[in-house]
């Protein structure tokens, strides 16, 4: 790692399987975003909602890097909004995929979040 380099951290991108984790059967059907409060029954800490570990996870990451050189790329939160954007069963696959991507909004936006960041060390 180059010493004056840019050290970006990436927040997790959350899962939208409901009714399940992917080996117990979840989907993912969405046809549009979610709602703030679909968010938070899916997603909220205090629901054990599917993306609990997540949260958590990038709550301490970013909590510990706050005064460090490494920038943090937030993208959990705005994608928690997109349970529309997964691939699911398209193309013949046996079970949902709740977890990668497929629609350009979300990973454009993480796109753009990360040119801004970088835009943002060069001045």
């Amino acid at each position: 790692m180059r010493p004056n380099g840019v050290k970006l951290f990436r927040t997790q991108s959350p899962r939208h399987f409901e009714g399940g984790d992917w080996n117990e059967g979840g989907s993912c059907q969405r046809d549009k975003p979610l709602s703030a409060e679909e968010v938070e029954e899916l997603f909220s800490l205090d629901n054990n909602g599917t993306n609990v570990e997540a949260r958590l996870v990038n709550q301490h990451l970013v909590r510990a890097l706050e005064n460090s050189t490494f920038k943090v790329l937030n993208i959990t939160g705005m994608s928690e909004f997109r349970a529309d954007a997964h691939p699911s069963t398209t193309g013949g696959k046996k079970h949902d995929d709740c977890m990668h991507w497929c629609l350009p909004g979300p990973t454009d936006t993480w796109n753009d979040l990360l040119a801004a960041n970088l835009l943002a060390t060069e001045s």
